[in-house]
């Protein structure tokens, strides 16, 4: 079944099991403005509440950009002060918090610059694939800006505190190959392979288990992120729940029958 759900400036749609999220705004290299992040919100909660949902994907529309940033052209009326940034800030976090809380995995699917919020929005994926013309950079010093802590964690957690400093220090831009080298991104393809490198990863996904794989994406989260946020208890809940689903007894059946399994997340 293949759904639109979508925005002038964000496009989202479910087929075959796969939301794709996709910003808009070519014209701006993916510049994301307010009422973009109010969509993304919106798609990424649909997304979290369609069981038929196994994956989602996000993207840059155009070519030329994953996503650039925020829209700077918003920053004199909405962005001119603290009060301001801190009201701006609540809409764009609300966006990136429900991404981060979906319990199927998220993949960025990235070509062109992917900067600042940009690069903040795909270190939010677990996945991070990219073509081999990638931009990433985080210019905050060049613009005066601080960049938000959890945005920081994940970077950290990613390519370590030492090249996290220099690319918030120095605010230049790494290429893809030196992205990949530093653990910035998971792997890296020519740009006529994106798509299909990215569809055939995700439908691998989608096929397997979605329990099995909520277990591991909140264990993983919990053992790199914040050692005071990590809950045992609620991995434990999802650990015996993949042992007493119907899908292990799928699985069970389908490898003694050597065929696919057919997984349905109960």
């Amino acid at each position: 079944m293949n759904i639109t759900l979508s925005t002038p400036k964000i496009l989202a749609r479910i087929e075959d099991g796969i939301g794709w999220l996709t910003f808009n705004q070519p014209e701006k290299r993916n510049a994301i403005s307010l009422e973009m992040w109010e969509a993304v919100a919106a798609a990424a909660e649909r997304f979290a509440n369609d069981p038929a949902v196994r994956v989602v994907v996000m993207s840059g529309a155009g070519g030329k950009a994953f996503a650039s940033g925020a829209d700077i052209s918003q920053f004199e009326k909405m962005r001119d002060s603290a009060e301001a940034e801190a009201k701006y800030s609540a809409t764009s976090s609300l966006a990136r918090k429900r991404l981060e809380a979906l319990d199927k995995p998220l993949i960025a699917m990235i070509q062109g610059f992917c900067i600042g919020g940009g690069c903040a929005t795909a270190l939010v994926a677990d996945l991070r694939i990219t073509a081999d013309d990638g931009k990433f950079g985080i210019p905050a010093a060049k613009l005066g800006v601080a960049y938000a802590y959890h945005s920081l964690r994940r970077l950290v957690a990613l390519v370590g505190p030492a090249v996290a400093k220099e690319i918030m220090f120095t605010g230049r831009f790494l290429d893809a190959a030196e992205a990949l080298r530093v653990g910035l991104v998971n792997r890296v393809v020519p740009p006529d392979q994106l798509e299909s490198t990215v569809r055939e990863m995700a439908q691998t996904m989608a096929r397997n288990a979605p329990l099995s794989i909520r277990a591991s994406k909140v264990a993983i989260d919990q053992i790199a992120g914040d050692p005071k946020q990590a809950d045992e208890a609620r991995f434990d809940v999802l650990y015996r729940a993949c042992f007493d689903s119907a899908d292990y007894a799928e699985g069970r059946a389908a490898f003694m029958a050597k065929r696919p399994p057919v997984f349905t997340g109960r």
